[in-house]
């Protein structure tokens, strides 16, 4: 019987363990004092402040243009491209597996039918 009740000691001092002290990585903020937004209130300030449509009027015909273009050419990330030698030589594990025509027809059309 004494060796039941060593073997539940032991088991119970292998769950419990003290965390060290350490210098916590992340930083959250304090957010106890700012007030949570209503959803109601933020719909009906929604609804306010977009234009009024009925449904009998037909769609504006305003045309759309695209959002502006940041001035000067496009930054790309610093360092070297892939070559056709470090895709090929990548690990089979971290290559991108083939797609099924059936997958891509899925894809290209957003979901089930």
């Amino acid at each position: 019987m004494g060796s039941k009740v060593s073997g539940k000691m032991a088991a119970a001092s292998r769950v419990v363990q003290v965390v060290r002290p350490h210098a916590p990585l992340i930083k959250f903020p304090d957010r106890k004092g700012i007030p949570r937004p209503n959803v109601q209130e933020a719909l009906k300030v929604l609804a306010t402040s977009l234009p009024q449509i009925s449904p009998s009027a037909p769609p504006p015909t305003a045309s759309i243009s695209p959002p502006p273009r940041p001035p000067g050419p496009v930054s790309r990330l610093p360092g070297n491209p892939d070559s056709i030698d470090v895709v090929r030589d990548l690990p089979h594990k971290y290559r991108r597996r083939t797609l099924a025509l059936d997958e891509m027809e899925y894809i290209q059309r957003g979901g089930p039918e």
